[in-house]
């Protein structure tokens, strides 16, 4: 929801997640090969929606997601997403704070990791040294939150990607 709000804010596109897509489509259960094919189709989104961007492109999820999501699931990642998880970078990552009551999705896991896979995902933006900002708050605080944040770390830059992890 906040890439989706964030991009109307700054009146460019935003790029839902593909797992979504991909679960839907093809039903809830899936193997280790659909978490690849599902990093790939993102991908193919993302690029897709670069073209039609003005400043700032919002994706709603990234590598490092599909990588802890395949090592919590599976106990290992497909080579292909780990790289990209290094080398696709982001200009900044905003990491949705666990503030909000978990709310019950049939293509959501893990509700009672909620902590823990916050902390996997802060930790491995620390260890890879990405620029990333915690975004809390309810409702519209949210979003002003995460405006204020993009307003602050890209003052007179001009066309930037924002990745948004967590829900």
């Amino acid at each position: 929801m906040l890439a989706q709000q964030l991009a109307s804010q700054f009146e460019t596109v935003w790029v839902p997640e593909y797992a979504r897509e991909y679960l839907e489509l093809n039903g809830p259960s899936y193997h280790e090969e659909d978490i690849l094919a599902i990093a790939r189709g993102q991908l193919e989104q993302e690029t897709k929606a670069l073209s039609k961007a003005s400043g700032f492109i919002f994706c709603d999820t990234e590598f490092i997601v599909t990588k802890i999501w395949s090592e919590v699931k599976y106990g290992r990642c497909h080579p292909w997403i780990s790289e990209q998880a290094v080398n696709h970078v982001y200009d900044l990552y905003l990491l949705c704070d666990i503030d909000l009551p978990w709310e019950s999705d049939p293509l959501r896991e893990h509700p009672g990791m909620r902590k823990e896979l916050f902390e996997l995902y802060c930790n491995e933006l620390k260890e890879m040294g990405f620029p990333f900002f915690i975004v809390s708050g309810y409702g519209p605080d949210r979003l002003r939150n995460a405006v204020g944040i993009i307003h602050e770390w890209f003052k007179d830059k001009k066309k930037h990607q924002v990745q948004i992890q967590g829900k």
